[in-house]
């Protein structure tokens, strides 16, 4: 028998309407073309422009934080005045009424951002079944793609009169981007199963054989039977989702490089950044948003569907359902898979304890991140061009960090989680250099401390430096804990961890300056979420986890039906 009739038959008839097309070049470039897509997006605008947008729309329509009867930019479109923000120490801060009370522009973008992750965290939730069944997945991921750069591009007509519709664009783009890469990533062990360096003739008539003596086997039976196969697809998976993430990263850095020389040439050229501050970023928002539909065209053309198995049907026939209750009927059917991977995740304790760890880890980065550009903007006075500098600086030397950090871990003899608590440790160096300027010595040098604009810098290579190694090793240390055949529903419970955890941070960040007025006492509050996770991280036992996720993936294959809807 040949290859074609005994594999194709057994790949055909495992559900209806499954691709087993061999991976082709182009596929694979039409996936990495969305990374290039979003990522930019992710970078640029959810990193950099969004805080600074939305701070600078409050702002324009904000009265001074200790003298509320006069504008901290009155009337910006006007062009009679000079619309930088006001340098005098006890009046750097503004505020605005949002939603029934007065919030500083700072805090302002603060709650929307925790708002946005809490929303994307809680879609995610809802939705995340749906990238592993049916024929949703492609069509999920392009709606998602364009409904998020829609939004982008809709902040250009979101001037200072209508600034409380900016949380609502922000909100969307930020919760669009999250779904869209974990469809994404959805995509990704199908490629590596059917990529020609991995699908081996010899593996997929062995794997026939098998599940013809064994109906009941799963492919997680097979990858125990033949590590090698396993190691292949996880050297293939690796290297094409690193490949994917270093095109992003690249193409997050160009255009904000390009951003930089828009702004600067507008700057040189025209008195628009005086007398419209806001509208030069918006403009970039504007890019960003054209960037990331245009940038998904290829994805839409070249990559395959690739369907899942199908979902689960009413007891009624289909046909029948209303659009409403169908709607309601696969939110259920998520929400119980999402439900049942927290229920057995709570049965190994080691995944509840990196989980905690990164929980409050992810908190600290996002909260961190988000509050440096705020105090750059506000504390620092830094104008966009010089706070762009400084993300491009900090993402730069996250790439340099990607490479660096496995180098020192090789040289070293250093566990991904010796790597990813070196890591935790030197973040805490950021807060705890801000909170310097409250010791009286330092503080009447006028330097030290984040008091001048240049020494945001430093800590900006540090944090990439950091970052860098964060994400490089944080999935390396999760990996081991897992179930095997379960890496997708524990990976969408990574992600709502992460996602979910980062609401927390920012919103007490704005909280605490909207009581004091200032940023620089949420010092202290970042100083301990930072330090919150080293002994978690210290206490985890990876050898233990790995032993208790194979015992877990064994039960699951022996009790078959686990994972079905009917549970």
């Amino acid at each position: 028998m040949s290859f074609d009739e005994a594999v194709r038959p057994r790949l055909a008839t495992r559900y209806e309407g499954e691709d087993t097309r061999m991976t082709t070049r182009q596929e694979l470039n039409g996936w990495y073309s969305y990374s290039i897509a979003a990522e930019v997006f992710a970078v640029v605008a959810m990193g950099l422009f969004f805080p600074v947008t939305l701070e600078q729309l409050a702002r324009e329509r904000g009265v001074l934080f200790l003298d509320k009867t006069t504008p901290c930019i009155s009337n910006p479109e006007s062009g009679s005045h000079n619309a930088t923000p006001k340098r005098a120490e006890n009046s750097k801060q503004c505020i605005v009424h949002f939603l029934g009370r007065d919030v500083t522009t700072a805090s302002f973008a603060m709650y929307t951002l925790s708002a946005a992750v809490l929303v994307q965290a809680l879609t995610l939730a809802c939705f995340s079944s749906f990238a592993d069944h049916g024929p949703y997945r492609k069509k999920m991921l392009l709606t998602f793609a364009y409904t998020g750069s829609v939004a982008s591009a809709l902040f250009l007509f979101i001037g200072p009169s209508v600034y409380f519709l900016a949380p609502v664009l922000v909100i969307i783009g930020v919760t669009c981007l999250g779904c869209s890469f974990s469809l994404q990533n959805a995509f990704l062990p199908l490629l590596v199963a059917n990529h020609p360096d991995t699908r081996n003739p010899e593996d997929e008539v062995a794997d026939f054989e098998l599940e013809a003596l064994n109906p009941d086997a799963t492919s997680l039976s097979t990858h125990r039977s033949d590590p090698e196969k396993l190691a292949r697809d996880l050297e293939r998976s690796a290297k094409i989702s690193s490949k994917g993430v270093g095109l992003g990263y690249m193409a997050a850095v160009f255009v904000q490089i390009l951003s930089i020389l828009f702004l600067f040439l507008l700057s040189k050229t025209t008195n628009l950044s005086r007398t419209n501050p806001s509208f030069p970023i918006r403009l970039i928002l504007f890019f960003v948003g054209l960037w990331w539909a245009a940038l998904t065209t290829p994805t839409l053309l070249w990559l395959h569907p690739r369907p899942g198995s199908p979902l689960p049907t009413h007891s009624k026939p289909f046909q029948t359902q209303s659009f409403i209750k169908t709607i309601l009927f696969y939110t259920s059917f998520s929400l119980m898979s999402f439900w049942r991977t927290i229920r057995r995740a709570l049965r190994l304790r080691q995944v509840i304890i990196f989980l905690l760890a990164w929980f409050l880890l992810s908190d600290a980065i996002a909260t961190i991140s988000g509050t440096a550009i705020l105090f750059a903007r506000t504390e620092l006075h830094m104008d966009t061009i010089p706070v762009a500098l400084l993300s491009i600086t900090s993402i730069a030397c996250g790439m340099l960090g990607a490479f660096a950090w496995p180098r020192l871990a090789a040289r070293y003899a250093l566990q991904p989680k010796s790597v990813l608590l070196y890591c935790v440790a030197l973040m805490e160096i950021i807060p705890l250099y801000g909170l310097l300027a409250y010791i009286p010595m330092i503080k009447n040098l006028g330097v030290g401390g984040l008091q001048q604009p240049w020494e945001i810098y430093p800590l900006g290579v540090l944090h990439g430096i950091i970052m860098g190694g964060i994400s490089s090793y944080a999935r390396s240390v999760y990996a081991p804990l897992i179930p095997e055949g379960s890496e997708a529903a524990f990976f969408a419970l990574y992600a709502v961890t992460d996602k979910g955890s980062s609401a927390v941070g920012p919103a007490l960040v704005g909280w605490i300056v909207d009581s004091a007025g200032t940023i620089r006492p949420a010092f202290i509050f970042l100083a301990v979420l930072a330090i919150l996770p080293v002994p978690l991280v210290w206490g985890l036992d990876v050898e233990e986890g790995r032993r208790a996720a194979v015992v877990m993936a064994e039960m699951v294959v022996r009790e078959g039906k686990i994972d079905t809807y009917e549970e």
